[in-house]
């Protein structure tokens, strides 16, 4: 007969061999837990090597492994020509034993809560999956541009900074980081402000900027504008902190302000969220009198304009227009902007730049959720603004952004000449493409998954009046783009053909 430890272990051991953890460190944790939970007490003598390949059906190799690791762990004690014996390397705990008739089942963790909870639909993810080789997403930047080995030398090198440790235990008045100070003078040079480090708040990334906005600005039932296709990211946010959204037209000019003046009333609007460089999704700018005329309206109305300036790195014709909120002197303007977009994400940060005493708010929310921050970024991004490398990256990728931008226009008149009309942007990395007559967007997705390109939903813009997709090419180079445009438009013969 069996003994019960072999039985024990039998029951207690499953795994994968298609998983990338290697299998002896899946069947070492699932003997660990085991031994955790009192089912294999201490001094109990484990199979030898050959016998618990037998039992597994794995090679002796692999078994010796297992115990190794074990043994590395002190979980076992291996006695030569003895065995292989159970320890426990603190007894301090008390066991805890699965109910039930399988001791397997212990690994079963509950798939539903035994407790109410409030939960969002608003929150609910827009993440679509796909195995397609070819993908079109809402305007990213090529993560194959960073300087990947630059990088790493300059974060070792952030990394051994003495003054780090200095700054993590620092517990008394706060002083002006290098960072704040940097940071503060390089959006003074390249985007028109005067600002100081008492002006700005830097967050992990804009969607946490704009989170922690809507959590200082908005009550339930606030009312919040936004433009009339807008981002839905955006409006997850404030839909989760109670606002009530409502659309305003937007034209080849941007947000239609008249529109604003002679449908809503003083004191009935909380705040208006814009994109003023482009427009998301429709990449329109914002003119220059209507920004006056936003300004102005917000003072008389008494809201606040939330300026969300995403994309403003990547301008490719002319200079991009100075942040709206670069004009306002009466403090009407919270503007959110990000920081290093040609690099890879983790070196992203996000940053809200206000009037003080909406910053010192900010900074009391922002201890609450990542009092920690990441130092070594910080560090790290001090340096390259100072030395100048974040402008020359910004300026390099943008040369390569507008060949692909221009790529892009010239396939699109060419593939879908007399089915499209596009406007090319003078920035940003995504097109608007309209649709002259309109077609099932939804349809054409799936006839586009049959040719190995995925169009995700959140990039389909369909009403009664909107055929459109915003199509991002910043991910693709130039070869790709044109393999993705002859695949979209053998999907969209496909779909005609039908």
């Amino acid at each position: 007969m069996n003994s019960p430890v072999k039985e024990l272990i039998t029951q207690l051991v499953s795994f994968d061999k298609s998983s990338i953890q290697p299998l002896y460190i899946q069947v070492a944790q699932q003997i660990i837990n085991g031994i955790q939970r009192g089912y294999l007490a201490k001094g109990s003598k484990l199979p030898g090597t050959r016998v618990l390949s037998d039992i597994l059906n794995i090679h002796r190799n692999t078994s010796v492994a297992i115990y190794d690791e074990l043994a590395s762990q002190g979980w076992v004690n291996i006695v030569a020509n003895k065995g292989t014996f159970v320890l426990i390397p603190d007894e301090n705990f008390s066991k805890i034993k699965a109910s039930g008739q399988k001791v397997n089942e212990a690994y079963d963790y509950p798939e539903d809560s035994g407790f109410p909870f409030q939960q969002s639909f608003n929150l609910a993810s827009t993440e679509d999956k796909t195995m397609s080789k070819y993908i079109i997403n809402d305007g990213k930047p090529d993560l194959r541009l960073h300087p990947t080995h630059q990088f790493s030398r300059w974060y070792a090198a952030a990394m051994k900074r003495k003054s780090l440790i200095n700054k993590w235990n620092i517990t008394h008045i706060e002083s002006v980081s290098v960072f704040k100070t940097q940071l503060c003078n390089y959006l003074n040079v390249t985007r028109g402000f005067k600002i100081s480090s008492k002006n700005i708040v830097n967050t992990r990334s804009a969607e946490m900027s704009l989170y922690i906005v809507s959590q200082l600005l908005i009550q339930p039932q606030d009312l919040v504008l936004v433009g009339q296709l807008s981002n839905y990211a955006s409006n997850m946010i404030f839909q989760q902190a109670g606002a009530m959204i409502k659309t305003v037209p937007v034209d080849d000019d941007g947000l239609d302000v008249d529109y604003i003046k002679n449908h809503f009333t003083k004191n009935s609007i909380r705040c208006v969220y814009v994109n003023a460089n482009r427009d998301y999704p429709t990449t329109v700018r914002l003119s220059a009198k209507r920004r006056l005329q936003l300004l102005q309206l917000a003072k008389d109305f008494g809201f606040a304009i939330i300026e969300d300036d995403f994309d403003y790195d990547f301008q490719f014709d002319g200079s991009a227009m100075l942040p709206m909120a670069t004009a306002d002197t009466r403090g009407m303007v919270i503007y959110l902007g990000k920081l290093g977009q040609s690099l890879f994400p983790s070196f992203h940060t996000g940053f809200i730049v206000a009037p003080d005493n909406f910053i010192n708010e900010a900074k009391n929310y922002l201890q609450l959720l990542d009092k920690q921050g990441d130092l070594i970024q910080e560090q790290m991004l001090s340096e390259l603004i100072s030395e100048g490398e974040i402008y020359r990256l910004k300026k390099k990728n943008s040369i390569t952004y507008k060949r692909r931008r221009d790529c892009i226009s010239h396939f699109l008149e060419q593939y879908f000449r007399g089915i499209i009309k596009l406007k090319v942007p003078s920035g940003g990395l995504a097109i608007w493409v309209q649709f002259e007559e309109s077609i099932s967007l939804i349809r054409l997705a799936q006839e586009a998954v049959k040719l190995d390109l995925f169009l995700p939903k959140t990039i389909l813009y369909q009403d009664k009046t909107t055929c459109a997709i915003r199509f991002g090419f910043g991910h693709l180079n130039e070869t790709e783009i044109e393999i993705v445009i002859k695949k979209l438009k053998g999907a969209y013969n496909n779909l005609i053909n039908s």
